[in-house]
């Protein structure tokens, strides 16, 4: 199975710092669908050359098969750091690379090329290691969110709202009532869209407020409604509301199961009947897709 599909069915990505053991450890024990070991914010400038021999050592000290969950963000393309991060922890096999910042398809195909080269200098498979893209953590981002299709190794597409506060010189993110203001809601629907024009899954950005699992909770079952396939986590005990969210529920199984025996049960109709309701073939889609799904669901 190749990374891009692979990793489509994952819900949960959480964040551990690159620059502490403890947390790394504790990340990796839990139950996200993928942790990523961050060598980016996470860390300061001064630290990152330790935390990336610490990242490294802690991958090589997995299995293989773990390690395949194990991903690094890396930092951006346009500083100092990036080629430094990806020798660094290239020989020891990373599931995948994530890719903060992008200013677009260009990016992501420069980190493409480095990790041929580099999976070729220590014998792993091309194209094993997996990408998700940071899509709109600057201002120019924002009007690339769209080219990203047929880019190789990527999986995902992710957004950002600090960063893009900061790109377009906002004091802050969100309005009164704590919701992300129009030009956020903005960059979260271009990665939406971006993700669906690409054929890789949409993940929703962090909730930074991780003691509040409620509201938590009712953001993830929105977004997932809306579109996403899952979300990034900065604390373990987000893990398992958001895991929840993403997963289809059995009622929500079962009633897409009987759509696609409907339209089955008449090959070639354009819609059926259903207690009442008029169904057509987009319902039969999103019917189809909730159980692959289901089907691929982690675990």
């Amino acid at each position: 199975m190749t990374p891009v599909t692979e990793f489509r069915a994952a819900r949960s990505w959480l964040f551990a710092p690159g620059d502490s053991e403890r947390k790394m450890t504790k990340a990796a024990a839990g139950e996200a669908d993928v942790v990523v070991l961050d060598l980016e914010d996470a860390v300061a400038e001064a630290g990152k050359p330790a935390a990336r021999a610490m990242v490294a050592d802690f991958l090589s000290s997995r299995p293989p098969r773990e390690r395949r969950r194990l991903w690094v963000r890396v930092n951006p393309l346009d500083g100092p750091h990036t080629l430094a991060d990806l020798a660094a922890v290239m020989p020891a096999r990373p599931g995948g690379v994530m890719l903060p910042k992008s200013r677009g398809r260009a990016d992501a195909e420069v980190l493409h090329h480095y990790l041929s080269a580099l999976e070729a200098a220590h014998g792993a498979e091309q194209g094993s290691t997996g990408v998700i893209v940071l899509v709109t953590e600057t201002a120019e981002a924002m009007f690339t969110t769209g080219d990203y299709r047929g880019v190789p190794r990527v999986a995902a597409l992710t957004w950002g709202a600090e960063d893009l506060a900061d790109s377009v010189g906002a004091s802050v993110n969100r309005t009164a009532d704590g919701s992300y203001g129009f030009t956020y809601e903005l960059a979260r629907s271009l990665c939406l869209l971006g993700a669906a024009a690409a054929s890789v899954a949409a993940i929703d950005t962090i909730q930074g407020d991780f003691r509040d699992l409620e509201g938590l909770r009712v953001r993830a079952e929105r977004v997932r409604r809306d579109g996403f396939s899952g979300m990034l986590a900065i604390h373990p005990d987000q893990v398992a509301v958001i895991n929840t969210a993403f997963t289809p529920t059995p009622q929500e199984v079962a009633s897409a199961r009987e759509i696609v025996e409907l339209f089955a049960a008449r090959p070639g109709a354009g819609t059926v009947s259903l207690r009442g309701a008029m169904l057509d073939r987009p319902h039969l889609a999103r019917a189809q897709a909730l159980l692959a799904a289901a089907e691929r669901r982690p675990g």
